[in-house]
């Protein structure tokens, strides 16, 4: 039999971090003053917000590419799928079901997720829904990865391999992966997975993809404040 209800995890939240970093505002504009200056620009200093705001606004992309941010992120493996469509410029490594034992963590949408879809595919808007959806689709997405957690650990007691026995865990079985970016590759995502009505072009991303991307772009304000402020200066559009 599969192990017990206490012993599962369910989760209504991502975890993000960042594990290296060699990104800065500086390193963007010395990158740009190669340009004029040669080899002097490896020394060079000064104010760099106007000329951040140039190039984000007349979309001189290549500046932003000398550096790199790698992140450590844990979520549902239906939001990792989603991720991993974006290729250029990123890099990838995730955990491997095949390789190792997953572990019985589970993703449940929060209270505030939107569950109800008006409209059709292409033209349509989300609502909250009402407390009986939320409790039910909680319930069922509960009981469905116990039964499959069950049902897994079943099949590895009984000699069946990883990489099949993995077979029957749900999409919201958490996953966690590595993903290497530089700061240009960043906002590209970031412009197209979270929502923010003061872009010049207004995305509306899966709501768990979104939780994912809003810690990722703290993280980036953080670490480029001057090149964070442009990109929303200038309609959060990458450069």
């Amino acid at each position: 039999m599969g192990l017990h209800l206490t012993e599962i995890e369910f989760r209504e939240d991502v975890t993000v971090s960042l594990e290296q970093c060699t990104a800065s505002d500086l390193q963007v504009a010395r990158a740009a003053w190669v340009s004029t200056k040669g080899a002097d620009a490896r020394e060079a200093d000064g104010r760099i917000d106007g000329l951040i705001n140039y190039l984000t606004r007349e979309r001189h992309g290549s500046p932003f590419e000398h550096n790199m941010f790698t992140f450590f992120i844990e979520c549902p493996i239906f939001v990792t799928r989603e991720f991993f469509r974006h290729r250029v410029g990123w890099s990838y490594n995730e955990w491997s079901g095949r390789y190792d034992v997953m572990r019985p963590i589970f993703y449940v949408p929060r209270r505030e997720r939107n569950l109800v879809q008006i409209g059709k595919n292409g033209s349509y808007a989300f609502e909250q829904g009402n407390d009986f959806q939320h409790r039910l689709t909680r319930k069922i997405i509960e009981k469905n990865s116990i039964t499959a957690w069950d049902n897994y650990d079943t099949l590895l007691s009984e000699g069946v391999a990883k990489e099949v026995a993995r077979d029957v865990l749900p999409l919201n079985t958490f996953t966690s992966f590595y993903a290497t970016c530089n700061a240009r590759s960043l906002m590209s995502f970031l412009s197209l997975r979270t929502e923010d009505e003061s872009a010049t072009f207004v995305s509306r991303p899966l709501d768990e993809i979104q939780l994912v991307a809003d810690k990722m772009e703290a993280i980036f304000a953080e670490q480029m404040p001057i090149t964070h402020e442009a990109w929303n200066r200038n309609g959060r559009v990458a450069p």
